[in-house]
């Protein structure tokens, strides 16, 4: 994933708990998977421009 090594991910998974708190992380990954999926369906929607 991205070149990253699982040491690596552990550190950066620590460092945004620290951060953000255990009770802001489930938010900011709701949040970010809502906006994933609208990105995702506004790519797949056939367009209608031509």
């Amino acid at each position: 994933m991205f070149g990253l090594g699982w040491p690596e991910v552990a550190i950066i998974l620590i460092v945004a708990l620290l951060i953000f708190g255990t009770k802001k992380i489930p938010e900011l990954g709701s949040s970010l998977g809502k906006t994933l999926r609208g990105f995702k369906e506004e790519i797949n929607k056939p367009s209608d421009e031509q």
